[in-house]
């Protein structure tokens, strides 16, 4: 069993910059695909970035290319998502996700741990 806790969510104005933090527990070690996805209402959920934990290859959505970060701390089971140059369309629900494996670019169904979300919420 994995729990994920997400953090540093929270509200900006445009051009901003925030740090998420997403602390996992349990059994972390067979968790080989860490990543972030967003969702808005009205909206479905969206794959932001992810990264393969044996490796570190990142994926990133073309939105955020450029001004987001995804880094792993696997030392303390904890990854970021580094967010620059923030935009009112970044506005959103921020979710940690861990799965056993990166099969896909950025697919919900390849994690199969969710944490509970953090606001973010961008003012023009």
């Amino acid at each position: 069993q994995v729990q994920l806790v997400e953090s540093g969510g929270g509200s900006v104005q445009a051009g901003g910059s925030l740090r998420l933090s997403c602390v996992g527990t349990g059994s972390m070690s067979s968790n080989k695909c860490l990543g972030w996805f967003r969702q808005s209402p009205g909206k479905e959920r969206e794959g932001v970035a992810r990264v393969n934990t044996d490796g570190g290859r990142t994926v990133y959505a073309d939105s955020v290319k450029g001004r987001f970060t995804i880094a792993q701390d696997n030392a303390n089971n904890t990854v970021y998502l580094y967010m620059e140059n923030l935009k009112p369309e970044d506005t959103a629900m921020y979710y940690c996700a861990a799965g056993d494996y990166c099969y896909h670019q950025l697919l919900a169904s390849d994690f199969g741990n969710w944490g509970q979300g953090t606001q973010v919420t961008v003012s023009s």
